[in-house]
């Protein structure tokens, strides 16, 4: 009895213990401010973008090379813009991208026409009717000054607030901005108020336009889809390959140049998207042991892994493609092989449990493969949707297996069957050019609702 009342306490510790560790990394990457808007205006010599934010956001920036661009670092925020297209082509600005770069860190990426500086950036406060906002300019420098940021540190944007740094912005039509007492902003990160400038600072009032007399006007913009900042990583394993031929169809045809020849369509037709980076496991007849498939998804930190098949059964009848995720009886089985390796480091989403209680790491480990597991399956059915517009369909077509292939614990993973090469149809279709592009066409559709999703889901 005591020693039953022992264990009841010292599993409700290790219950609150888990809550609080889940609780704490929710909160590190929960979204609190939602980015409501962008615009961008021009003048002669100035480029202006604008970003209306719900509350202060800590902010930063540097530069890339080949091509130009300035990179725009956020915390985790929400992006509820307005339905129309984003700026382009105005002034040293070319476009914007935006999204999600890494848990906890969003990011906008300003493509530029030329090489280009910020000249200014700071914070508006919110005046009871207008949002904060966040406010760069832009100017043109030779490409010989822009090569000299790229190898400056991130620069942070300075955030104040108080009666003695009163900023107005005045809006005409929605259309307008000016009227705007800002601070200056320095290359070096530093800060100098605009009626105290540093005479030492490389930004002095006459090459500095006054904003006071600035007018902006935003023009319409015309209805585009948004993109995003950073490119999912997707990572493609084509099944078998090597001394392990996989299944062999009616007409002789190996499943491992079957599978390979799908993973070679589908990720050119994702790199062709430009939305993603694509990943193959293999990319030639080579024998990858399963473990080995599923490492390189986790070094490739992939956003999404598909493995794909192709089965033969003894019912030569049966044709269509079927869908598979791990199942719930093998996840507490891996989650204890996971536990008991030395080295705990970086595993789930880079946190550390080499300190950890080895039960407290079991709990935590299965419960990051669970999250996995109902991404796999979320992708599963958006997928099996897409599916049976372009082809046939197994009857519960999402089906649950402990495939070894789909047990990285922080890697959402699907195993795909193609269809069956024991099937006639099936084995014809496999090995057509057009039904490979038709599959590929639809596998994307589905990956696009699904990171489509996800985004929506922070916001």
């Amino acid at each position: 009895m005591i020693l039953s009342a022992l264990w009841k306490i010292r599993l409700h510790i290790i219950a609150i213990f888990t809550i609080f560790v889940l609780a704490g990394s929710s909160n590190a990457y929960a979204v609190a401010v939602t980015i409501t808007d962008i615009r961008v205006g021009q003048t002669e010599k100035t480029t202006r973008l604008v970003l209306d934010v719900d509350q202060p956001i800590d902010a930063s920036l540097f530069y890339l090379g080949n091509p130009n661009r300035v990179v725009l670092d956020l915390p985790q925020v929400g992006w509820r813009l307005p339905h129309r297209p984003l700026p382009k082509n105005i002034g040293v600005l070319s476009s914007i991208r935006y999204g999600l770069f890494r848990p906890g860190n969003s990011r906008l990426v300003i493509d530029l026409v030329a090489p280009s500086k910020i000249s200014k950036a700071w914070f508006i406060p919110y005046d009871g009717e207008r949002p904060f906002r966040l406010v760069l300019d832009m100017t043109r420098v030779s490409q010989n000054q822009f090569f000299s940021y790229l190898s400056t540190p991130s620069i942070k944007v300075a955030r104040r607030s108080g009666e003695n740094d009163k900023k107005q912005m005045v809006f005409k039509d929605s259309n307008i901005i000016d009227n705007v007492n800002s601070d200056i902003f320095e290359n070096n990160g530093s800060t100098v108020h605009k009626k105290q400038e540093n005479k030492n600072s490389s930004y002095n009032s006459q090459n500095i336009i006054s904003v006071r007399q600035t007018k902006l006007k935003l023009p319409p913009r015309k209805p585009e889809r948004n993109t995003l900042v950073i490119k999912r990583k997707i990572v493609i394993d084509p099944g078998h390959g090597g001394v392990d031929p996989g299944a062999i169809g009616r007409a002789g045809t190996y499943e491992k140049y079957i599978t390979l020849g799908f993973g070679r369509e589908l990720v050119r037709a994702l790199r062709k998207s430009g939305r993603y980076e694509a990943v193959l496991t293999r990319d030639r007849d080579k024998y990858i042991p399963l473990r080995k498939r599923v490492a390189i998804a986790r070094e490739a930190r992939a956003d999404l892994f598909i493995s794909l098949h192709a089965d033969s059964i003894k019912n030569k009848n049966i044709r269509g493609v079927s869908v598979y995720t791990l199942s719930e009886t093998a996840s507490d089985k891996e989650a204890a092989e996971l536990a008991a390796k030395e080295n705990k480091a970086d595993l789930i989403f880079g946190k550390d449990f080499n300190n950890e209680n080895p039960e407290v790491t079991n709990i935590l480990i299965d419960l990051a493969q669970r999250e996995t597991m109902n991404r796999s399956a979320r992708f599963a059915n958006l997928l099996i949707l897409e599916l049976r517009k372009s082809t046939e369909i197994l009857r519960r077509t999402h089906r649950f297996a402990g495939f070894r292939v789909l047990k990285a614990p922080d890697v959402p993973s699907i195993l795909l069957e193609l269809g069956f090469l024991s099937n006639r149809r099936d084995e014809v279709n496999l090995r057509s050019k057009k039904y490979r592009r038709k599959i590929s066409a639809a596998i994307i559709t589905s990956i696009d609702n699904y990171f489509e999703r996800i985004e929506a889901a922070s916001r």
